[in-house]
């Protein structure tokens, strides 16, 4: 806890594989999503799963090993910083964007590989 003025740490399921950006210069950026479910009850006493989406950034070194072991589907705990930014889109309209600049990361559970079929009636020891 070095520094609590700005931090976030989230744990949840990543949405959707990153997307990488390689720039002039040597730098990279890794882009993703990541969900996290919160579960509480209603004031009928029904549970309800309430889901937040989270858009995540890496820079440099943790861009390429986001790039490398992160997909869609894992269970990650992240911690960084909540950066909110404003833009001006491709059409000329601004537009404000809050995202994650992911510090750490740790991979929680790795995706389930799918498991070729064996094609032999033999079971293999």
């Amino acid at each position: 806890m070095k520094n609590l003025l700005n931090s976030v740490r989230l744990f949840g399921n990543v949405g959707k594989d990153p997307v990488v950006t390689n720039f002039d210069n040597g730098n990279k950026l890794a882009k993703w999503t990541m969900a996290t479910n919160e579960r509480m009850k209603s004031a009928s006493g029904d549970v309800v799963e309430e889901v937040q989406w989270h858009q995540l950034i890496a820079w440099g070194n943790l861009a390429s090993m986001v790039e490398n072991y992160v997909k869609k589907g894992m269970k990650i705990s992240i911690e960084g910083k909540l950066n909110h930014r404003r833009f001006v889109n491709k059409e000329g309209q601004e537009r404000e964007a809050t995202e994650i600049v992911v510090k750490d990361i740790l991979l929680v559970e790795r995706k389930k590989r799918e498991v070729a079929e064996e094609t032999d009636d033999e079971v293999p020891f």
